[in-house]
């Protein structure tokens, strides 16, 4: 079947426990900072539609392990859908993250060898201007703060940087991390953070 066009807009922020700032984040023909990439990319919904299926206001959370070398393949994924998504934006919301309607995530779904199963969970998101936080009570909680710049008032910032998912324009920063999902455990604390508006589009 042909997927509908769609697009979505909104917030993305990563964080992984690479040193600042993760190789990998360049390209991931480079090499991690461990020998297992662990991390999450976080999003919150402003905009977006898939098909005439809305997507604004909806939270979405991926937690990943990946090999030191994640061009190689060989990636673990489970996505985190918000609970207040009903059957046909969960469904939607699937189709574009696991990279079944083209655009950004068709291309990271070639290096995903497992993938588990979603789970629909009260996922919660607050936007505090550098500090960005996403959780679900009992199960994972991850915050970043974004780093200053050398004029010590606006944000340090990546630009004109080519990367499948976030804005050409990224904010760097330091994450902290604690998830106890069983599939994908893990914990990090000062290490590599960021984030960006995003903007996709599949006509």
């Amino acid at each position: 079947m042909t997927s509908p066009a769609w697009r979505a807009t909104g917030l993305l922020f990563e964080n992984c426990n690479c040193q600042l700032v993760c190789p990998a984040h360049f390209s991931f023909k480079q090499l991690c900072t461990h020998e297992r990439c662990l991390g999450l990319w976080a999003m919150a919904f402003v905009d977006g539609s898939y098909g005439t299926t809305p997507l604004a206001g909806l939270n979405v959370a991926i937690l990943y392990d990946s090999p030191r070398h994640m061009f190689a393949g060989g990636w673990t994924t489970a996505l985190l859908v918000d609970e207040r998504a009903d059957q046909l934006q969960r469904e939607a919301l699937e189709t574009i993250l696991y990279g079944k309607a083209g655009g950004p995530w068709e291309v990271l779904a070639r290096f995903v060898e497992t993938r588990l199963e979603s789970r629909a969970l009260p996922i919660r998101f607050e936007d505090a201007g550098r500090k960005k936080r996403m959780w679900v009570d009992g199960l994972f909680d991850t915050s970043i703060e974004a780093i200053r710049g050398n004029d010590k008032a606006e944000e340090a910032i990546l630009g004109n940087l080519f990367n499948q998912i976030h804005a050409p324009t990224q904010v760097l920063a330091l994450g902290k991390t604690r998830c106890s999902d069983g599939r994908l455990p893990f914990a990090t604390e000062g290490t590599h953070a960021l984030y960006s508006r995003f903007s996709w589009r599949v006509p």
